[in-house]
């Protein structure tokens, strides 16, 4: 029996089905234990749904582009916008996903010491050297504690260097996430809409370079608009 929604279900039952749709993905999330830190402490304070009132046409215009690679990327149960995501751009000032108003994102959620995260960085990377333009961008998150050296190092060993460079290393991005009802391990990664808006949402890896990926993206870039 399928599955249409993954999100908004007790922690038990969002992990069994997120685990499922993630292997039929070809792959699994690494489980992340939660943290003091973040964003917001308490109940997430999310914006009114009623300010994205296309997002679910749009969710409903790329659903069937949810398949093969990208198989686990599923509708969420209240699109909205998530204003309490906060995390250091390229040149270390604190941004938000308002920020990149105007822009469609796949926002990913990643750690050195994640090896789903490791593997898919440079599908990633690849997408948005394909893909990225003013109209598009892959914006991955990394959530490593302590300085910079990590991640760094493993970016260029990879030769991953057409992402730009955004961290959160007190995993508030990630606590905020979870509180959510969005995440519970690492790699969890988001659709956005040029608006801030929810699209859908996963949980574990996904090739992010393959021909399915990019339809989907493509879906998303050409789905209704205000």
């Amino acid at each position: 029996m399928s599955v249409k929604k993954t999100l908004g279900l007790p922690a038990g039952k969002l992990i069994a089905i997120a685990g499922l749709a993630g292997l039929l993905a070809g792959g699994a999330a690494i489980y992340v234990k939660e943290s003091l830190s973040g964003n917001a402490t308490g109940a997430v304070a999310s914006a009114d749904p009623a300010a994205c009132p296309l997002a679910a046409t749009r969710a409903e215009a790329i659903t069937p582009f949810s398949k093969g690679q990208v198989a686990a990327m599923r509708t969420v149960d209240e699109h909205r916008a998530l204003p309490d995501l906060v995390f250091d751009g390229p040149d270390g000032k604190k941004k938000t996903i308002a920020d990149f108003a105007g822009k469609t994102l796949l926002v990913n959620l990643w750690a050195t010491w994640c090896v789903p995260c490791r593997e898919e960085m440079p599908a990633l990377n690849a997408l948005q050297k394909d893909l990225g333009s003013d109209k598009f961008e892959v914006v991955a998150i990394n959530i490593d504690t302590g300085d910079d050296e990590k991640p760094k190092t493993f970016l260029d060993e990879t030769k991953v260097h057409d992402l730009g460079y955004y961290r959160d290393a007190s995993m508030g991005v990630f606590n905020t996430l979870k509180k959510e009802g969005l995440a519970f391990g690492l790699p969890v990664t988001l659709l956005m809409d040029d608006k801030g808006c929810l699209i859908s949402a996963m949980n574990g890896p996904a090739a992010w370079d393959s021909e399915d990926a990019k339809a989907l993206i493509n879906a998303a870039l050409t789905s209704p608009k205000s």
